[in-house]
């Protein structure tokens, strides 16, 4: 049997948290959630491997000529849109994640540079709702070993890999048991 690892460290803005294999919650099943924030007050994340049927422009009031679908980012407050790119200081009050990873920013700047045909469809991604966890709520999870935590996420991870292989990919880069999950059938029953 597998030995888990008992101390995963909390996740910091900027990291990966991964679910196991065996979770059986279907809003996090074989998700990758890119953490944006993590302090005294909770957690906040957005899933990038959940596609939605959406267009940007679909839940904007104001026309918009950037032609890509949403991702659903979890299952907390739906209705609202959140934003991850690569533009570095282009967006003002964007929040650097990672190296060349931003989180938020000025949504009017971000509407005008799509609409100028500024912006590449692979340097930016939106988000309806988030992932999120109250005080202590996360630790709890990461101490059941729902969740696996890889430290520092890449830009070219998200904007470059396939979202529908972004766990398996993720879990063989880390290696060891990782890799043996990554490998772990949908439904073992099938095996």
């Amino acid at each position: 049997m597998f030995q888990y690892d008992k101390n995963i460290p909390d996740p910091a803005p900027g990291d990966f948290l991964l679910s196991e294999p065996f979770l059986n919650d279907p809003n996090f099943e074989r998700t990758v959630i890119l953490i944006c924030e993590h302090n005294e007050e909770g957690t906040f994340g957005l899933i990038l491997n959940k596609l939605s049927d959406l267009m940007l422009d679909d839940v904007l009031e104001e026309k918009i000529t950037f032609p890509t679908y949403l991702n659903v980012g979890g299952p907390v407050e739906q209705n609202t849109l959140h934003f991850i790119h690569r533009l570095n200081d282009q967006i003002e009050g964007s929040i650097q994640l990672n190296d060349d990873l931003y989180w938020s920013g000025d949504f009017e700047q971000v509407k005008f540079l799509l609409n100028s045909n500024l912006v590449k469809e692979e340097d930016i991604q939106f988000y309806l709702g988030y992932s999120g966890w109250g005080v202590g709520q996360l630790r709890a999870e990461l101490d059941k070993q729902s969740w696996f935590v890889r430290k520092g996420a890449t830009a070219q991870e998200i904007f470059d890999m396939e979202s529908d292989i972004l766990w398996k990919s993720i879990l063989k880069q880390m290696g060891g048991k990782y890799k043996v999950f990554s490998n772990y059938p949908v439904d073992p029953r099938l095996n």
